[in-house]
């Protein structure tokens, strides 16, 4: 056998964090930030937000406001201020009611029957009822529209959604297939909006120009540069939010830094300092619930990929877990230190039994072996693609490489391709066209374990992104959804965690860390769930 490769450290890989003659990529950074400063600061004196308006800098575009097409949390965030819901899940993770007045439940948990407010309206001054709310629940599951974003493709699967119906102006009940803990908070997804200006518009009108039923409407898009909603009615303190697209991390913090910007997502771990250091803002820190994985794509659309066959085989997919080093990774790149995930649910709801999986490459090395996969003449077991988004994620580029290399370093050579999220990335996901393996963050929460586990609601669902079909895990979801209660579930939530965890289609990464800058004339606290919620932000006194 060849001579193995040198193991990677995170903080030595020349792949990513070293560049010719020593140049660090902080360093480069550095340089970087210092540049974007310069630009933002010599247009202060223009770009500074008024009093009446709060901006936003995202990493990434919307890419529809279609409510039936939302699939991104960067974009169901801005979409969240445009259309009202009929629930919603608080600061504390609960779940309370937003348009809805009285709630009644059929005695076999398979009818909801709301009742709405009075006097709502949209934002064209439709007058909003019951028949609106069934017509915003039916319309996602019209087959006809053929819609994949989140309301169609994981709400309506994970509830067993049926249909929805009139009972009088201010009456609609949604009937489900199952019963289930997870109703209402699920329903707090679904986007409402009125019937009659919908039924005006074409599909691609209703992506490009919504009609919507919150607190502000959609004034401008710009596609890539900028978002501008302005208020229409409470609650909301600001009269404009502006939504700025800003891809590069150095870029928005010297916005950040310059006053042109009020709040920043996923700040760079490296430039922390220049933000807490400038007199002119902070940076809030969130122990997040977005679930950081590698997913292994075991369906149709990377069949006779390179690599694609190899990760069928369960033993595979285990002996990779011991080939990265999640916490150097946390420490090194991401600027904390984080526990490794055991499953796709969000502490203290998953299983205590499992320990997260330790780095140990000698580990992996003999478990591909006794795969059946060893290392050829030239050092290579078999060869695969991973492809990850750049600019989506807290220095997900560099994560990226970094687990290539990983890879690599245990025989099984990686090809990494970063891609643009909103136009490339994401569509392949919808498509499940990505990978084979592939770096995703799933958003989660802390009021049910079964809504981490709803992803896999079934093999087809449009959050399953690694078209996973192991049947033991949707026989017990079934039993799972049918308990009373999470706490009568507990003892088969547990055993399917276990099973994910021995054999599920996630290489297990971290919870990432959530880092916003924020500007000290705002008054707002970032939330766990990733919600950028500015209703009641404010200017400081």
């Amino acid at each position: 056998m060849p001579a193995q490769a040198g193991r990677t450290q995170v903080g030595r890989y020349k792949c990513f964090w070293e560049v010719n003659e020593g140049m660090t990529m902080k360093t480069l950074s550095r340089f970087a930030l210092a540049a974007a400063l310069g630009a933002a600061l010599s247009t202060t004196a223009l770009a500074a937000p008024p009093d009446n308006t709060v901006v936003v800098g995202l990493s990434a575009d919307a890419s529809t406001f279609d409510p039936a097409q939302i699939s991104s949390r960067d974009n169901s965030n801005i979409a969240k201020h445009i259309f009202a819901t009929l629930f919603k899940v608080n600061f504390e993770g609960e779940v309370e009611p937003y348009l809805v007045d009285d709630t009644k439940v059929s005695d076999d948990g398979l009818a909801y029957t709301f009742t709405v407010k009075e006097d709502l309206t949209c934002d064209d001054g439709e007058a909003l009822t019951a028949e609106d709310v069934a017509y915003s629940f039916n319309r996602a599951a019209d087959p006809a529209n053929a819609f994949t974003g989140n309301t169609p493709g994981f709400v309506y699967t994970t509830l067993g959604f049926k249909s929805a119906e009139v009972v009088d102006d201010l009456n609609v009940q949604i009937n489900l297939s199952a019963k289930t803990t997870l109703a209402l908070g699920m329903m707090a997804q679904v986007f409402i909006h009125c019937k009659d200006s919908y039924e005006k518009m074409t599909l691609e009108e209703a992506a490009a120009t919504p009609i919507g039923s919150g607190s502000y409407r959609l004034a401008s898009w710009d596609r890539g540069s900028q978002i501008v909603l302005e208020k229409v009615k409470d609650p909301g303190t600001f009269d404009t939010i502006i939504w700025r697209i800003i891809p590069e991390a150095s870029t928005r913090t010297a916005e950040l830094i310059a006053g042109n910007v009020d709040i920043i997502t996923n700040v760079a771990p490296d430039q922390v300092g220049a933000i807490d250091s400038s007199g002119s803002a902070t940076v809030a820190k969130v122990s997040g619930t977005r679930r950081m994985q590698i997913g292994f794509n075991l369906g149709e659309g990377v069949a006779g990929m390179p690599g694609a066959e190899e990760i069928q085989d369960p033993k595979v997919r285990w002996a990779l877990q011991y080939a990265v080093d999640v916490p150097s990774i946390c420490t090194q790149l991401l600027g904390t230190e984080c526990t490794r995930m055991t499953s796709l649910v969000n502490p203290p709801n998953d299983n205590p039994e499992l320990q997260p999986v330790p780095y140990d490459p000698d580990m992996a090395e003999k478990l591909l072996d006794e795969a059946g996969y060893p290392r050829g003449e030239n050092g290579v077991r078999f060869s695969i693609r991973l492809q990850g988004p750049r600019g989506r994620y807290l220095n997900d580029a560099n994560v990226v490489q970094a687990i290539g290399q990983y890879l690599t370093d245990v025989g099984v050579e990686t090809e990494v391709e970063l891609l643009e999220w909103a136009s490339v990335y994401s569509p392949l996901l919808r498509t499940k066209e990505m990978g084979p393996l592939f770096f995703l963050g799933q958003g989660g929460v802390t009021w049910n374990p079964l809504y981490d586990m709803s992803l896999f609601s079934t093999p087809e669902a449009a959050t399953n992104y690694q078209s996973w079909k192991d049947p033991r895990w949707f026989e017990d979801w079934k039993l799972a959804l049918a308990a009373d209660t999470v706490e009568e579930a507990r003892p088969i939530i547990n055993r399917m965690l276990k099973l994910f965890y021995e054999e599920g289609p996630w290489l297990q990464l971290y919870f990432q860390p959530d880092f916003y800058g924020v500007s000290n004339r705002l008054d707002w606290t970032p939330r766990r769930d990733e919600e950028i919620e500015l209703f009641a932000a404010t200017l400081k006194q």
